[in-house]
């Protein structure tokens, strides 16, 4: 009967052990998710700061930079006011707080656990002793580069990366479409009305001209690559918009400017104008080169020059 009952007791003896190792695991693997870092290390451009590995609370002070944080769905409780203009950031901060960087007790007050920043805010040093503060500085890297690098802030370089090379493809598909279908020595020019004053822009200022000049590689009129291509933009009277004017225009309207110049002669002989070339959009969600603006852009010149 002994020698039954070993065997027996062996078997039994084996089974528990691999259930302990089973339980053993289990509470290694669980132990390793509770070790997650609190904070990483990011490289910026003023060298490494520690900040949170996932930011809770975050203030952004930089319009330029404000959809990057969006786009990774950082939960923004206090926006600069160009921000709160925008209409295509209205669902993102909806609930998020104008501040500025004047506005130091209403940011402590938000209790934020990361800043973001502009380089050339007032008060950087106050802002840093309330959360680490990271500052940028517009067009120190390319528009992608710019998310990736928010990417990396936030901990989420790889969305960040795995989001640019699929925009990349899809913009420069288009592209060859839209060569296709206007022909590949046709010209577009991107202009906008601000206030009392008319601006056409080169390749990398927003209002889409890094997909069509860049991604797209567009072809703008001589006198924009002239003028415009090195400092991002040029400013220009209504009398010689004529001379800058594309086969095509993509024209980035403020509705509350003084846009009376539509109603010259010289705007309505421009031959874009008389052939329906001219293609217009709201200026305040056309403004930027962040994941969200730049996939309404996409999508207008799609419509706008595709018709899908």
């Amino acid at each position: 009967m002994k020698k039954i009952l070993i065997p027996i007791l062996l078997v039994f003896v084996l089974i528990i052990s691999a259930c302990s190792n089973q339980t053993t695991g289990k509470e290694k693997v669980s132990s390793a998710q509770e070790a997650q870092p609190e904070t990483i290390v990011y490289e910026s451009e003023n060298g490494p700061i520690e900040v949170p590995a996932e930011p809770k609370r975050i203030v952004v002070l930089s319009a330029f930079i404000s959809g990057n944080v969006m786009a990774l769905d950082g939960n923004i409780v206090g926006v600069d006011s160009w921000s709160k203009m925008n209409p295509r950031y209205e669902q993102y901060i909806k609930d998020a707080v104008e501040v500025s960087e004047e506005s130091l007790e209403k940011i402590i007050e938000l209790e934020p656990d990361l800043i973001i920043a502009p380089s050339t805010a007032n008060n950087i040093d106050k802002l840093k002793e309330i959360a680490p503060t990271v500052t940028y500085t517009y067009g120190k890297v390319d528009y992608l580069t710019q998310f990736l690098e928010v990417g990396k802030l936030m901990n989420k370089e790889k969305e960040a990366q795995t989001w640019i090379d699929d925009f990349k493809g899809r913009a420069q598909k288009s592209g060859e479409e839209i060569k296709e279908k206007i022909g590949a020595d046709a010209t577009i020019s991107v202009i906008e009305s601000f206030e009392k004053q008319l601006y056409v822009f080169g390749d990398n200022w927003g209002r889409g001209t890094e997909i069509l000049y860049q991604e797209m590689k567009l072809k703008m009129p001589e006198k924009v690559k002239e003028m415009a291509l090195k400092d991002g933009y040029y400013a220009l009277s209504s009398e010689i918009l004529p001379e800058y004017a594309g086969d095509y225009i993509i024209f980035s309207k403020d509705r509350d400017a003084d846009n009376s110049f539509q109603e010259t002669d010289t705007y309505k002989n421009i031959p874009a104008v008389k052939n329906n070339r001219v293609f217009e959009a709201d200026s305040k969600e056309f403004y930027y080169n962040d994941p969200i603006t730049l996939e309404y852009q996409l999508d207008f010149f799609r419509k706008s020059l595709l018709g899908n």
